[in-house]
């Protein structure tokens, strides 16, 4: 039973309780089923969701309409719903087994492995001779035993940083490298230039030069506030970018269609550079490369992917030891750790990755103290700029990704008359246009991966601006890339989207 399959066809959930839906009614309810199912089928899950919720409104006691929603809401990465749903669906029916595989699945993309693992445990148990679930167990475990094993040994105050550790005099370089080197260590225009046509053309750059960028990019990243402020010149113009996760070859059409960075085009990534599409390698050595060439004029946030826990399971990790070295993916989690959390453009318009905050009394100050060097904890200010999401509805509801909270245009619009804003720009969701201007305008949304993942049909948007802070959006298609899937180095387990 590979939780991969099509949403449940029929109705075999059983109600907990006598049920007072008339006949009439769970007719109509398994006929919205049947819509919703047909959206997940074409791939549209927001509408899946929708009709799924109508079903449930009319007939909420069927555990297969909440197994088939927390199915829809795993393809849209609302992984907090997707356990709720999963949860709920085994309350009316302890022997759906579904509900215990898509909620092991939804809590294997927070990163909890120990509460999956019980789940995957209780799916073996039910269904052994299940070679996908058997497969997924064992591997749950492993990691669990892992964690543990890592737990035990660490020694914190005597672990040393890699960058630390590099000995980089004594790399070599191949001999049977001719692509684009670095000038007396240094990242040049033509540098850049070239390693972006390298790129394009599937080659890789030599592990010493890389060695060389990270190491570089490290020790500008940790000279940067938390929060930093960025000044638009008056008419010159600026550019917000949202998630890129790895689609180079739309990274490298946002420069076709915008111009290369550069002193009078500067740029700002708003996190999310990698994970999920399979050339984030050469995205994030583009975007370092680039930093490090207009350090004053070219800016990267950093993401909730930008951690350890999403690059283990979303691909980073995979695809940096299958081009390079273990090594170097740890090094590039260091990296991450100094990444800021924040920009403050001409004092009015604050970008972060995810959203708002738990707390109404959230200041920019209190953003710039904020302790970055570490992995993203699970709440609080650091947590919520990184994983939040706007909702339609006033005030705050739980994430539907289990992790931060959802904030309501009235949340919003205190934040921004607390710290005297304009409006806020962040990214972290796919929209089918590349953006979405809500909140009365004061909260837009720029998600600049186009065809995310080869399947969601959205555009791709870019956010261009003057000094007036007016935001005009550029939006795209997908370009054609090399016959790498996205997710091709994640993890067998987090093949499930």
């Amino acid at each position: 039973m590979a939780d991969k399959s099509s949403p449940e066809e029929t109705t075999n959930g059983k109600s907990t309780s006598p049920s007072d839906v008339s006949e009439e009614t769970a007719k109509k309810a398994e006929e919205l089923k049947t819509i919703a199912n047909n959206y997940f089928k074409a791939q549209n899950f927001e509408d899946a969701v929708k009709y799924y919720s109508e079903a449930i409104d009319l007939n909420p006691n069927v555990a297969a309409y909440f197994g088939n929603r927390s199915f829809a809401y795993l393809r849209t990465e609302c992984f907090g719903s997707a356990v709720e749903d999963a949860s709920k669906a085994l309350e009316l029916d302890r022997s759906y087994i579904k509900g215990y595989y898509r909620r092991a699945t939804a809590n294997l993309a927070l990163g909890k492995f120990k509460i999956a693992l019980k789940d995957y445990e209780m799916v073996v148990k039910y269904r052994p001779n299940d070679k996908d679930a058997k497969a997924k167990y064992t591997e749950c475990n492993k990691i669990v035993k892992q964690q543990a094993f890592e737990r035990a040994i660490r020694v914190e105050d005597t672990k040393k940083n890699i960058a630390d550790t590099l000995d980089i005099a004594s790399m070599v370089i191949d001999e049977k490298y001719a692509g684009p080197k670095l000038t007396e260590g240094k990242v040049t225009r033509n540098f850049a230039e070239t390693l972006l046509e390298h790129f394009h053309s599937e080659n890789k750059l030599d592990k010493k030069y890389v060695y060389q960028i990270l190491l570089q990019i490290n020790e500008l990243f940790r000279t940067l506030p938390t929060l930093c402020d960025i000044t638009i010149p008056d008419k010159a113009k600026f550019t917000v970018c949202g998630d890129i996760h790895g689609q180079f070859y739309d990274l490298y059409n946002i420069f076709k269609l915008n111009g290369l960075p550069s002193e009078e085009n500067p740029y700002l990534f708003n996190g999310d550079f990698v994970d999920r599409g399979s050339f984030s390698v050469e995205v994030i050595l583009t975007l370092f490369c680039f930093k490090l060439l207009y350090p004053n004029h070219f800016f990267l946030s950093r993401g909730n992917h930008e951690s350890e826990t999403m690059n283990q399971m979303y691909g980073f990790f995979g695809e940096v030891r299958s081009k390079y070295t273990t090594q170097m993916a740890e090094l590039f989690t260091e990296v991450y750790n100094w990444l800021p959390l924040a920009h403050l453009i001409n004092k009015k318009v604050l970008v972060m990755h995810g959203g708002l905050f738990s707390s109404d009394d959230v200041t920019l100050d209190d953003i710039r103290k904020v302790d970055r060097n570490r992995q993203p904890p699970d709440s609080g200010i650091m947590c919520e700029l990184l994983w939040s999401d706007p909702q339609p509805q006033a005030g705050r509801s739980p994430s539907k990704r289990g992790v931060g909270i959802q904030f309501g245009p009235d949340i919003t619009q205190k934040f921004l008359d607390h710290n005297d804003l304009e409006y806020v720009i962040r990214s972290h969701e796919v929209k089918s246009d590349g953006y979405e201007i809500a909140h009365n305008g004061k909260c837009i949304t720029v998600f600049s991966a186009p065809n995310y993942c080869d399947t969601m049909g959205n555009k791709g948007a870019i956010i261009n601006m003057t000094s007036d802070l007016k935001p005009n959006f550029v939006t795209y298609e997908a370009v054609a890339h090399p016959n790498v899937k996205p997710m091709a180095y994640a993890n067998s387990m987090f093949g499930f989207m």
